[in-house]
């Protein structure tokens, strides 16, 4: 039997995974919850789902599993109604910005014995999965050191960032939890620094720009993690990993992947300028892998869990910027899952 789902938001990322959704075996559409009358209109008429609002949905016995797409400040609120209302829940990164919040809600997915899955879809990208298991399958050696490039071609709207909770908990956060995935231990200690380059008025509204993290495991495994809001190449995703045999690394997606030589030199298409589109395989697999997950009643692969620690390690770094310091982290004393 297919699990029936419900979107809530039909914004960008709300449209992806209803799109989602209706290309994927197993999954259904039922209901898409959305106050802009013209969004939600827009979602229906392409996937032909009914328009419900949240708590309608939250009491419909034909739907199975939602998926979080609203503002920030609502996921946790929303985790802990649906969790209640026995739905499996996937939710959009993060759970919310403040980390004793997450501990809040997750102690109610807990109790209830929810389904959570957490939006954290650069683990879901078929090239950083193939590296992935280009690790698991020992042909570096022991993980060393990581390098994860990671820049934006441009910044978001300034209104975006004003509610964003700052660049390690809205940009970085992502990179943090690749790392944790690809290390394969706990991140111990937290080193970053913090400027304003690339837009005065992101200074002006409490935030950075251009950043550097050293992570650092127990063992002494390295990652360091470099952000920018601006690459006016395009969309700079790339990850190389060292090992004790060898090195494997993960290239930037272009428009097209071909190389055109000539007497100039040589040349190569443009990269993918937007996230929506460098990583659509990636949301479509993941949206799959929670199906799957809710289907087989199994963890699904990225849960509340990763997502506190995640914001666990954004938490450090801040205090590192704002210190000077090497920060050690401070865990919660839940366990993985």
């Amino acid at each position: 039997m297919a699990v029936r789902f419900a979107v809530l938001g039909a914004g960008r990322i709300g449209q992806v995974h209803a799109k989602a959704i209706s290309t994927t075996d197993g999954a259904t559409l039922v209901a898409i919850a959305e106050p802009f009358e013209a969004a939600a209109q827009s979602v229906q008429a392409a996937f032909g789902c009914d328009l419900r609002t949240i708590e309608e949905i939250a009491l419909s016995s034909d739907v199975d599993a939602v998926v979080i797409c609203t503002p920030t400040d609502t996921h946790a609120s929303l985790i802990e109604q649906f969790a209640r209302a026995q739905k499996a829940i996937f939710c959009e990164k993060p759970i919310d910005l403040d980390v004793e919040r997450v501990r809040e809600c997750l102690k109610v997915v807990e109790e209830e014995n929810a389904t959570l899955m957490v939006g954290f879809n650069r683990r879901f990208d078929p090239d950083f999965m193939a590296l992935k298991s280009a690790i698991d399958g020992g042909r570096v050696g022991d993980v060393e050191m990581i390098t994860i490039t990671s820049r934006d071609p441009s910044a978001p709207p300034y209104d975006y960032i004003t509610r964003s909770g700052g660049i390690f908990r809205d940009m970085t956060i992502h990179d943090f939890d690749v790392a944790r995935w690809l290390l394969g231990e706990e991140i111990e200690t937290v080193q970053a620094a913090a400027s304003v380059l690339t837009d005065l008025k992101i200074g002006e509204l409490g935030d950075f720009d251009s950043t550097n993290v050293i992570l650092r495991t127990a063992s002494g495994r390295q990652c360091v993690i470099t952000n920018s809001r601006r690459a006016a190449y395009g969309y700079d995703q790339r990850i190389e990993v060292l090992g004790s045999k060898g090195m494997v690394s993960a290239k930037n997606s272009h428009e097209a992947n071909i190389e055109i030589a000539g007497n100039g030199g040589f040349q190569s298409p443009p990269l993918l300028n937007f996230f929506m589109t460098r990583y659509t395989a990636a949301y479509a697999t993941e949206i799959a892998a929670f199906v799957k997950a809710v289907a087989e009643q199994k963890t699904p692969p990225t849960t509340g869990e990763d997502g506190l620690r995640a914001l666990e390690l954004a938490e450090a770094a801040v205090n590192s910027v704002e210190t000077g310091q090497t920060v050690k982290v401070s865990y919660s004393k839940r366990t993985l899952a």
